[in-house]
Formats: C-alpha cells, sequence, structure tokens
C-alpha cells in the first residue's frame, strides 16, 4: 500500500493514466489531486508531511530493547543522541490509512521473573511527547506459563497520571505489580500509538514495599457476571 512518501510517483502514473484517456494534466496538478486523496488541502501541505527528519538522522537501536506492536514497520524506533532518549516516530504516511493509525510500536524487554517471584515491583520512567495523536505510556506485564497474561498495566484505563497525548515535556509515570510465585517473564517498554514521537528515558524498575498500591488489580472483584440484561443503570 502506498503512503504520503510516494506521492511523486502517485502523481506521475495519474498524469500518465489521464494523457491515455486524453486528458492533459500537468504534474503539479496531480500532486494537487493526490494530497486530495490523502485528505489534504494541497500539495504544500503534503509536501510539509514527507519531508525527511530535520536532522536527517537515523535512529539505532539500544542494546537489549528489542523492537515490537501491532504495526512496527510504521515506526521508527532507537536512540536519539540529542535528547539522550530512546524515541518512538511515526512514519510518514501512516495518516493516510485507518488501520495503520490505530497501529502501535514498542521498545521493550522481557526477562525471567525467578528474582521477583513473590515480590512488589514498580517501573518508572519519564516520558516526553509530540504531536501524539494516540497515546504514549510505560507498560509492564507479568507473565506466567505458557505465556499466561498474571498481571499486565499499559495506563491507558488510568483517569488521572495516565498515557500522554499532545505535545508535553518530561513527565514522570509509575506502574506498581505484584510478581505471583509462578511467575515466568517480567515484560517492559514503552510504546506510541498512532502518530507523533514519544521519547522515553530514566527507566527503573526495582522492588517495592507493601506500601505502594499496585496500579492494576491481578484479579477481578466479582465472582459473577451481572446486569446481562441491560436493565440496571447508572445514577
Amino acid at each position: 500500500m502506498r503512503t504520503f512518501r510516494d506521492a511523486k510517483a502517485m502523481a506521475k502514473t495519474l498524469r500518465q493514466g489521464l494523457r491515455e484517456r486524453r486528458i492533459d494534466l500537468s504534474h503539479s496538478d496531480c500532486l494537487e489531486l493526490v494530497a486530495r486523496q490523502f485528505g489534504l488541502a494541497d500539495w504544500n501541505t503534503l509536501a510539509a508531511k514527507i519531508e525527511p527528519q530535520p536532522d536527517g538522522s537515523v535512529l539505532r537501536l539500544p542494546e537489549g530493547w528489542i523492537v515490537s506492536g501491532s504495526r512496527s514497520s510504521d515506526y521508527e524506533m532507537g536512540v536519539d543522541e540529542a535528547e539522550e532518549a530512546a524515541l518512538i516516530r511515526s512514519r510518514a504516511g501512516v495518516e493516510g490509512d485507518a488501520e495503520r493509525w490505530n497501529g502501535f510500536g514498542t521498545l521493550m524487554q522481557a526477562f525471567l521473573a525467578d528474582g521477583y517471584a513473590g515480590r512488589r515491583i514498580m517501573l518508572s520512567a519519564s516520558l516526553k511527547t509530540a504531536a501524539v495523536e494516540g497515546a504514549a505510556t510505560l507498560w509492564l506485564r507479568v507473565d506466567g506459563a505458557q505465556g499466561k497474561v498474571l498481571n499486565f498495566d499499559n495506563m491507558e484505563a488510568r483517569a488521572a497520571d495516565g498515557v500522554l497525548r499532545g505535545t508535553n515535556g518530561w513527565t514522570t509515570r509509575r506502574i506498581v505489580l505484584d510478581v505471583e510465585a509462578g511467575a515466568e517473564t517480567i515484560n517492559f517498554g514503552f510504546y506510541l500509538r498512532s502518530t507523533g514521537s514519544a521519547w522515553a528515558r530514566d527507566f527503573e524498575l526495582a522492588e517495592v514495599g507493601i506500601e505502594m498500591t499496585p496500579t492494576v488489580g491481578s484479579r477481578p472483584e466479582r465472582s459473577r457476571p451481572v446486569n446481562l440484561d441491560f436493565s440496571k443503570r447508572l445514577p
């Protein structure tokens, strides 16, 4: 599927196709039409979106971290030397595709849970964002045998101190989870959902005391389903 970066090639193909039908449009006119196909006002707006990154840098992956996510190929990930932080930024063209717009990319680590089994841990880091349409956030997951999820928090459901949207300066976020006795792996990282840029630095994962309340409970409070016919309403 073509993206914003293919705009000039698309305009050339369009012009050739129209010429075969004896419709003569200039290359600039075809560029304007392509811009409208992406829902933009004009070619100048589209051109601004497909310009290379200002610093022209190529991001290099930090040692020990891996790339993952539902649409990881739609993002550039690595170390931003200027910020001394990890960076995830959406590639040009993601905005033009609804399926890709809803995807995410993450930089993550996974390690054996043996050293933390039966304990409570806290993940903390600082996040910074620019023009994030979806969300930028930390995440932490504890898995048991055969990949069974025992505990998970990505801050998406929080009413406060949750995910970041838009443009924000450096902001500290924390996740606290219990590592059950049967835990096998601990996975953590940060992700960018949809478009924009997200930076992360100062990661720390450590054992904490019981005075730190888990940010997500490991089990639901109810023992059975309720209100299956939707007859009861909230006040």
